[in-house]
Order: C-alpha cells, then structure tokens, then sequence
C-alpha cells in the first residue's frame, strides 16, 4: 500500500512547509501555500527515476573554456532573442497567452533545424494527428520530426536515451508528471519535480531544451517561481492572440543580452519574422494629429522607432483616470508631477490616457520626453510636425538626462526620414547626419519652448 502525506508548497517559491501559514517563511509571499498529495521518503524511494551520470570534484584551473557554439534556428529574430543560436545543454523556457503562436513558432524552427539535427516533439496537450494538421497548414518540411505524445516524465527521458535527440521540445511542463510525486500534473510539487529531472538530463547529455509554459492571468509563468531560476533563458510572448503582431521578449539570458527582444506577424502560413519593425510601428496617418509623436526607443541591441499616442480630456470625476497601455502607469504619474512643478502645466482635472502603438510595451526611461510631448500636443490640440522625433529621460528636477546609445537612435531617426530631433545635450554628436537638425536641450522647459517655437 502506498503511503502518502499532506504538505504545503509556495507558489511563488516551491518552499515545502508542513501546515499551513499566511506568509510564506521563505519569500514572505503571503497566500501563496497551497495544499498538496506527496509520496512519503520511503515509497519514493522505491520509485525508478532519471539518475543521469555521476559527477566528479574538479578545480576551477582544471576548467577548460571552450566558445559555446551555436545552432541557427533558421529564424534569425528567433536567433537574435537567444543571442545567436541555440546552445548545446542550455533550456529554454517559452511562455505566453494561448494562441499567441508558442507551439506554431517551435513547429516552424523543427522543420528547419530538423532537417540536420535529431529533434524529438512531446505534446501533453494535443493528439499526434492534430501536430500533424498544424503542420500541413504551416507547410512545414517536418517528415524528419519525431513526435511523442507522453505525460510521464520517466517514460520521456528512458525514450531519450535511446533516441539520442539533439534538440527536445516539451509542450508544456503543466501537462507533465512524475511518479515521485502523487498530486495532479500542473500542481506546484509536479512542475518543479518534472522540471528538475528535465534539465538535469538535458545538462548531462548536451541536449538543447525547450520548455512550453501556460501563463496566469496576470501573465506570469504558471507554478513556482523557482522554475525560472532552474532554466537557462526565459522568453515571454508578448501581444494579445487577437494582435497580428508579436514580440518575444527575453527576460533572462545566461547566454545572450537581456529585454531582446523578436517581432514577427502572425500569418496564415504561421509566424513571419519581421525584418524592419521600425516601417510597421511606424504606419500612421500622413495628415500632422495632435497628441501623436515618434520617440526612439532601445529594445535590446538595436534602436526601434514607435508612436506614442496621447489623450487628454476634461475629467468630470472626483480623481481622473490615468490609463496607460505599454507604458509603466506609476510613471505617467510621476511625468505629470513634472510637468506641473516645473512647467506650470496642470493636469489634475484632466484624464490622460497614453498607447503605444503596434502593442509593444515600452520598458526605458527614454520614452519620457515623447510621452510628455504627446501629451502636451493633445492638451494644446497642436499637432506636432511629422519630421520630429524625441527622446530622453526626464528627471524629478525637470532635467533631461541623457540615454545609452544615443549616436545609434539618431541614425536610426535619420535613416527612416526624421530631420528634426530633440535631444540631450548630452547625447547631442558633434557631427550631425545630413540634412538633420538637432535641437540638444538639458531643461523640459527648453524641450516645450523649441516645439512652441516650430
């Protein structure tokens, strides 16, 4: 007879508490324990498992240093988010809304990268016939792709030693289950488990990882926390299912850069790689709008130009609503204070709702100056000139402080057609691109008065 015990796991952490209790003791998450079935230490004991090989003591000096090499994917904005390539042993954790395109993306990279590595698909949502439909609409070559539909973690890995596959896709950990643990798939204790032995076995063998994650409403990874920590590099879809475009975000990388990030359409042939995204966020009216105006934004490694919309209208409330989509509300906020102590431009009976066009979401401090421009546009119901763009951060005290690469967004400005830009003075070049005027302010008093003065 098997015997089990009741216990309580963190949500946010996975720490194991024998009663239940408000705050976690670990992360001091409070409401976060939740009950669950466990195998006690002497029946799991008996249960076969993935053990993987044995590891020996090494010293540091001993550590040879070789360069990671990479596997093109065949997506280059795919590789652009991984920072290169795929590398041997690492995991990659995908996760997203459903419907944004996470099996659809990886479907499309295996049929390309299948073609010259050994690639094996498990699905714990959807039948074999149903990979196969998919795959027939996105007219991938995926003849090669070995599928397998399993649940059991044990059976997956047993399967992998003798298949021996360079690159393995888990659709998704919360359909995944071991036999060490007694509760539901999906429960914390099962997806940190099932979690733990699949990276384990893909350190040990060299095998690339990818890991399919569900999302909870408030659009983080489903089960503990602990599971980003396990993986290699995190990768968020960004964009609702309804939205043709999508972006995915890097939130963590040990082998590339942080917030990189990839834009693809959604097409009827699948996800599509978007090779100039600055043309697409960029696709606005030609007549001047007022409350409308182009900042140059850092995503990653490259500079990305995008609208940023305005609107500022009477408020009949007792507090006015301060909506912002893809920009941090708690900011627009404080630009507001900002704009009031040192510009004398009140706003506090006014709403004022701010989107970023093309749903990107818009994490720097240089978007400060356009959002404040914006807004000042629509208040003024002054249309801004179609050939200015801005950037900057805006400090407490009403400076403007200058941004990380700022030579690099002024080309990227000048290449798509802006030849007026107001800017730090700090990020002003000594040397302006042809036919680009470059207005270089250190106050958001001089930034107001030169737009004033257009």
């Amino acid at each position: 007879m098997i015997k089990t015990k009741t216990l309580f796991f963190c949500q946010e952490c996975g720490a194991e508490h024998n009663k239940w209790q408000g705050q976690c003791s670990h992360c001091q998450a409070w409401n976060t324990l939740s009950e669950e079935t466990v195998l006690n230490k002497k029946t799991a004991s008996r249960v076969t498992h993935y053990a993987g090989s044995n590891s020996n003591l090494t010293l540091l000096k001993d550590v040879q240093l070789n360069e990671h090499q990479r596997l093109s994917t065949g997506v280059s904005e795919f590789d652009l988010v991984l920072g290169g390539g795929l590398v041997a042993g690492s995991v990659i954790l995908i996760g997203g809304d459903p419907g944004v395109g996470k099996s659809t993306l990886l479907l499309q990279i295996l049929s390309t990268i299948g073609k010259n590595y050994r690639a094996l698909y498990v699905t714990g949502e959807e039948s074999l016939q149903q990979i196969a439909m998919r795959a027939k609409r996105l007219e991938a070559d995926c003849d090669s792709l070995t599928l397998l539909a399993e649940t059991q973690v044990e059976h997956i890995l047993n399967l992998s030693q003798k298949h021996h596959p360079q690159i393995l896709v888990i659709d998704s950990i919360q359909t995944m289950y071991t036999e060490q643990i007694s509760s539901a798939p999906g429960s914390v204790s099962q997806v940190r488990e099932s979690a733990a032995q699949l990276v384990r076995y893909a350190k040990q063998t060299e095998t690339a990882l990818f890991i399919i994650g569900h999302v909870t409403k408030e659009g983080a990874i489903a089960g503990p926390r602990v599971l980003e920590h396990m993986v290699d590099t995190v990768l968020y879809f960004e964009g609702r299912s309804d939205n043709r475009f999508r972006v995915i975000r890097a939130v963590k990388n040990r082998f590339g850069a942080v917030n990189e990030i990839g834009i693809f359409a959604m097409t009827d042939k699948g996800l599509g790689q978007v090779n100039n995204p600055s043309a697409i966020f960029l696709s606005r009216d030609k007549t001047p709008m007022p409350g409308s105006q182009v900042m140059v934004t850092w995503e990653g490694s490259r500079p990305l130009l995008v609208e940023v919309q305005a609107l500022v209208d009477e408020s009949h409330l007792a507090n006015p609503r301060r909506v912002a989509v893809g920009f941090e509300h708690n900011r627009l906020s404080m630009l507001l204070a900002i704009l009031h102590r040192h510009c004398r431009i009140p706003t506090f009976n006014q709403d004022v709702f701010i989107n970023i066009v093309g749903g990107l979401r818009v994490l720097e401090t240089g978007a400060d100056l356009a959002v404040l421009l914006a807004i000042l546009s629509s208040l003024k119901n002054k249309a801004l000139p179609t050939d200015l763009v801005a950037f900057g951060e805006v400090g407490l005290s009403g400076e403007i402080r200058p941004v990380p690469s700022g030579v690099e967004r002024i080309r990227e400005a000048a290449k798509h057609g802006f030849a007026r830009m107001i800017v730090p003075k700090a990020n002003a070049p000594k040397k302006p691109p042809a036919g680009v005027e470059i207005i270089a302010v250190e106050r958001l008093v001089q930034a107001i008065s030169a737009w004033n003065n257009d």
